[in-house]
């Protein structure tokens, strides 16, 4: 019988390269639109991106969701968040009622949001759940599914956070997610989170994954005190440096210290891969995840977009372990997946240009002039 983890490398195997021949295709079509070669800048690499991922020159991107992986930390109890655990389970169902950030903006433009609980620690009405992650007319429901491993992680400082089976699960999660959305007919979505602690989970992932001092990578959080965020930089530094003297792999460290809600993203993004879609990272809790999603399979940037730049501690140290740039700076540090509908305009535009926009010679414009200057690539 087929295990968990054998089930997540038979999935991971799936994920291929590029199609390069389309992404050629697409920086031609570029320099023969009605416009300065290069002149749109980023929007024209993304096109070639997302041309990469589909295979097509022309990828209509107009359908968006959102998934948010809840869950809580049991490393709350050592005082290291400036919330209370209560507020996981509040921001969850507020969630559903398009309440919180992400929710409001994906109510603004109209963008479905896959809200699953991984594993949070107080009890959620059933009325509230849902065990399907598509209703019957295949789309994203408005409940929250029910994908709870256990009521919160146990405590990092004192012991591995999960084991390395619930780790895989929750990876398995994050995976069927992303087919669900594929399925729903989603042209490319974003992964969000939402979970008490998990500013100290993903730091903690981030020192074992990169070897950075904790003082580097650890942050106030919602609005910790220098009490407690000393406390946190000590518990990270001591959990992380376990994970490296150990040797541990990608699945011990996200089962030592990370969490469910991180595991299940980390999911999320294999599985863009795996369906071929375009993925968008948000803040930290994120691009910490997609880091760990690299670790597992490395070629899963190839399908990776990074919404916003974070004021986050150590975001640029995971950006620049991804090799991505983000698409754009408004200081914020929110997470949610607060970036993504942001990111998604931008998306939509580089889409709308490569389909739309025509080349000099649809446009009946003689382009004779722009022989010269693509020759010598007096453009860039």
């Amino acid at each position: 019988m087929e295990t968990q983890e054998e089930k997540l490398r038979g999935l991971v195997a799936q994920i291929g390269r590029p199609f390069e021949e389309a992404m050629e295709e697409t920086k031609h079509r570029q320099d023969y639109l009605v416009k300065p070669p290069g002149s749109l800048g980023r929007l024209e690499d993304i096109s070639a991106k997302v041309a990469g991922i589909t295979g097509k020159v022309k990828t209509p991107i107009r359908k968006f969701a959102v998934a948010v992986m809840c869950a809580d930390n049991g490393v709350v109890e050592e005082g290291i968040a400036s919330a209370p655990q209560s507020v996981t389970l509040a921001q969850t169902i507020n969630f559903t009622r398009r309440l919180t950030g992400v929710g409001t903006m994906a109510k603004h433009f109209n963008i479905p949001l896959l809200v699953i609980d991984v594993g949070v620690a107080m009890p959620i009405p059933e009325s509230l759940y849902t065990e399907n992650m598509l209703d019957k007319n295949g789309e994203i429901p408005r409940e929250i599914v029910n994908r709870r491993l256990a009521n919160g992680t146990q405590n990092l400082a004192k012991g591995p956070a999960m084991t390395r089976e619930d780790a895989v699960k929750a990876i398995l999660v994050g995976i069927e997610a992303a087919k669900a959305i594929k399925d729903s007919g989603v042209d490319a979505f974003g992964v969000g989170e939402m979970g008490i602690g998990n500013t100290t989970t993903s730091s903690a992932v981030l020192c074992a994954l990169t070897k950075i001092p904790a003082e580097d990578a650890v942050g106030r959080g919602g609005g910790l005190k220098d009490e407690g965020l000393k406390k946190k930089i000590s518990i990270v530094r001591e959990a992380s440096k376990k994970c490296i003297e150990e040797g541990y792999d990608v699945l011990d460290i996200l089962a030592h210290v990370g969490g469910y809600d991180i595991c299940a993203m980390a999911g999320a993004f294999l599985g863009a891969g795996i369906y071929r879609m375009p993925v968008v990272v948000d803040g930290v809790i994120s691009i910490v995840s997609a880091l760990a999603a690299k670790a597992i399979a490395p070629g899963i940037t190839d399908f990776m977009f990074a919404s916003h730049k974070s004021k986050e501690t150590g975001y640029e140290v995971a950006m620049e372990s991804l090799g991505l740039y983000p698409l754009f700076d408004l200081r914020m540090r929110l997470g949610e997946g607060s970036g993504c509908p942001i990111a998604f305009n931008i998306l939509e535009t580089a889409s709308s240009i490569i389909c739309e926009m025509a080349t000099f010679e649809e446009g009946e414009i003689n382009d004779d002039y722009m022989t010269e200057i693509r020759e010598k690539n007096l453009f860039t």
